[in-house]
């Protein structure tokens, strides 16, 4: 990329710094703070250096985290639209029936995001609209990220958060519905559900599909605009799950929590997650 007048952080440091602070706990001064200059552009320079760093060490892409969809946010973070960066085979974990549990020991101030994943068995394109992406898929599930902030107080920019692995901890999902059998409902139900969060210390949080940019396609389709704006960024190829961004507001979570949901609307069955 284009060497930047007056850059104060090169990407090489910074996605050495990023590397370097994952799953220690430590927190860092924001990189928009220290770097007036340092922009999205960079930012996504940085991601892709980091994953073939990770590639390198044995780590395996398996898809895409959507963030930062709800417009109410955006500027106050000086955000103009949603960013995205990789997950990896040792992030994305199933969910069993009856729930499950995450550690996150090592991840600062971590928060619990209910979302909608998708899973590519066709690579979308970018410029597709909402039904074309939607042939792409052949399941969806609904799951719990887990995303943690190397900056305190989780003050930062969009840049930030996608030099910043995106935010991403984990995912969580639980079952897969097949959506090939029957499209026409399943793309109605994405767009219009509604769904509730709670945790076992009485906090409640609502949410609807639209409120991911209209909805998970939706959020798809800004996402594939974002990967071909910034050259270097790959684009999504079959068999990646992408996970669509929160349904509300993403909430802090402790050890010894547990989070639950159920959506109405959509055949999704509600989750449980123990925070350990």
């Amino acid at each position: 990329m284009k060497h930047r007048h007056g850059r104060v952080l090169s990407v090489e440091e910074v996605a050495d710094e990023v590397l370097a602070l994952l799953g220690q706990g430590r927190q860092v001064k924001p990189f928009t703070a220290r770097d007036p200059g340092f922009d999205l552009a960079e930012a996504y320079a940085i991601a892709g250096l980091v994953r073939e760093q990770r590639e390198a060490r044995g780590e395996k892409v398996v898809g895409r985290k959507i963030g930062f969809t709800n417009r109410a946010v955006w500027d106050a973070q000086g955000i103009t639209g949603p960013i995205w960066n990789y997950m990896y085979a040792h992030t994305v974990h199933e969910l069993a029936a009856a729930g499950g549990a995450v550690s996150v020991a090592g991840y600062p101030e971590p928060r619990i995001e209910p979302e909608i994943a998708v899973h590519f068995a066709r690579a979308p394109e970018p410029g597709m609209l909402e039904a074309e992406i939607f042939a792409c898929i052949d399941w969806v599930a609904h799951g719990f990220e887990i995303v943690h902030s190397i900056f305190p107080g989780w003050k930062l920019q969009a840049a930030d958060a996608v030099a910043a692995c995106g935010v991403h901890t984990a995912l969580l999902l639980g079952a897969r519905h097949d959506v090939t059998k029957d499209r026409a409902h399943w793309m109605h139900a994405l767009g219009h559900f509604e769904i509730k969060l709670s945790s076992d210390a009485g906090v409640t949080r609502q949410g609807h599909a639209r409120n991911v940019l209209g909805g998970p396609l939706s959020a798809i389709r800004h996402c594939l605009q974002v990967i071909e704006h910034y050259p270097g960024s790959e684009p999504i190829a079959a068999g990646e799950i992408v996970t669509t961004g929160t349904l509300t507001e993403a909430m802090p979570v402790a050890p010894g929590e547990t989070w639950t949901t159920t959506i109405e609307g959509a055949a999704f069955e509600g989750l449980r997650l123990a925070i350990r």
